[in-house]
């Protein structure tokens, strides 16, 4: 991505907002890749200790987590390219993203919670900095 310091409406803020958010889908899209691959591979690693409603088998949330984990990565991967479109699926991934970790949280407490955290922080970097960047 490519930016002319001298264009009015450069932002160095907005700018490593935007690196922050896509370097942060691809960092979770890998994250909920293995995840997804523990899950497929490995049934009895993961186990719950309460009854939810979001309870599926664990085989389901394996392919759940990696097929949104590529989707992320592919997400942020696109951010980097400074366009609009990127930015808008990457808001829309990253929110896909917090759902499934809300629903993900019987099974992986603390790691949802922080992955939550993130995602909206994303959302918030994508969201509040993105027409400052100039593409």
């Amino acid at each position: 991505m490519t930016y002319d310091t001298n264009d009015p409406s450069y932002s160095n803020w907005a700018v490593g907002w935007a690196g922050f958010a896509g370097v942060m889908l691809i960092m979770i899209g890998i994250f909920d890749a293995i995840q997804g691959l523990v899950a497929l591979f490995n049934d009895e690693f993961f186990v719950v200790t309460q009854e939810w409603v979001f309870e599926f088998d664990i085989t389901t949330w394996g392919w759940i987590q990696l097929i949104l984990g590529v989707v992320l990565i592919a997400s942020g991967v696109g951010i980097f390219s400074g366009n609009v479109a990127a930015r808008t699926i990457g808001v829309i991934v990253a929110g896909l993203a917090a759902i499934v970790n809300f629903a993900w949280l019987p099974y992986y407490p603390i790691w949802s919670i922080i992955v939550i955290a993130i995602c909206v922080s994303v959302i918030w970097a994508l969201t509040a900095h993105g027409r400052d960047i100039a593409t």
